[in-house]
C-alpha cells in the first residue's frame, strides 16, 4: 500500500471533500491561466478522417451545435446524393438556417463511371465555393470531400489554395477517410477516427438511425 493510499484511507469524508475542493481549486486556477492566453478568434478548417465510424456523425453534431447558436450552415454532400439519410430529414426542419445540397451520385464503386463522378465532384465543389465565400453561412460542411480527393477527382492543391482565401470567420468542416497530407497540414483541427470494432465485419448490415 502506498503512502498516499494509506493517508487517504484514514481520512474522514469531510477531510476528503476538503482535500478534493482544494485540489480542484488549484486545477481551476491553472486552467484559467492557460485559457486566458488563448485570445485568437477565427474561422477554423476542421478535418474528420480515419477508418473508424463517426466522421460525418461528428460533423453533423457540429452542424446542430451551430444551429443551436443561431448560426447559418451550408452542407454539401459529395457522394451521398442517392441516400435518404436521417440527418438530411432532420435538417430539413431548419430551412431558415440550413442550406443542404447533395450533389454526388453515390459512392464511386456504385456509379462505376469515372467521368460522371468527376463532373459531379466539380459541380459540388463549385457549390461549396459559393457557400464558403458568401456572407450568409457561418459554417460549411463538405461531407465526404476526402473521398473525391482520394480518387483525384479534384485537385487537393486547388482546395487548399481556395480555403486560404476564405472569409476570416468562416468555419469549414471536411469529412472522409484518407485525408490528403496537404489538407491535414493546412487544417486547424484534425481528428482521426480509429476503428476498434465494427458490426459490419460480423455480418451486420447498415442500420437505420446509426449509419443513415
Amino acid at each position: 500500500m502506498s503512502e498516499k493510499t494509506r493517508i487517504t484511507d484514514t481520512m474522514s469524508e469531510d477531510e476528503l471533500n476538503a482535500r478534493h475542493a482544494e485540489k480542484m481549486k488549484k486545477k481551476k486556477a491553472a486552467r484559467d491561466k492557460i485559457v486566458a492566453t488563448k485570445t485568437v478568434e477565427k474561422g477554423l478548417v476542421i478535418v474528420h478522417t480515419g477508418k473508424g465510424k463517426g466522421k460525418s456523425t461528428a460533423a453533423f453534431g457540429l452542424v446542430f451545435r451551430a444551429i443551436g447558436n443561431g448560426m447559418k450552415v451550408g452542407v454539401v454532400q459529395f457522394v451521398k446524393g442517392k441516400w435518404e439519410t436521417g440527418e438530411r430529414a432532420a435538417l430539413d426542419r431548419f430551412r431558415d438556417q440550413v442550406t443542404i445540397t447533395a450533389m454526388g451520385d453515390g459512392f464511386t464503386w456504385e456509379t462505376q463511371d469515372r467521368q460522371r463522378d468527376i463532373e459531379a465532384a466539380r459541380q459540388a465543389w463549385e457549390r461549396a465555393k459559393a457557400m464558403i465565400m458568401d456572407a450568409e453561412h457561418d459554417l460549411v460542411l463538405l461531407d465526404e470531400l476526402n473521398i473525391v480527393l482520394r480518387y483525384d477527382y479534384l485537385d487537393v492543391n486547388e482546395i487548399v489554395t481556395f480555403l486560404k482565401q476564405k472569409p476570416e470567420m468562416k468555419h469549414v468542416v471536411v469529412t472522409g477517410r484518407n485525408a490528403k497530407d496537404e489538407l491535414i497540414d493546412f487544417a486547424d483541427l484534425v481528428t482521426e477516427m480509429t476503428m476498434v470494432k465494427h458490426p459490419f465485419r460480423s455480418g451486420v448490415k447498415a442500420q437505420k438511425g446509426i449509419e443513415f
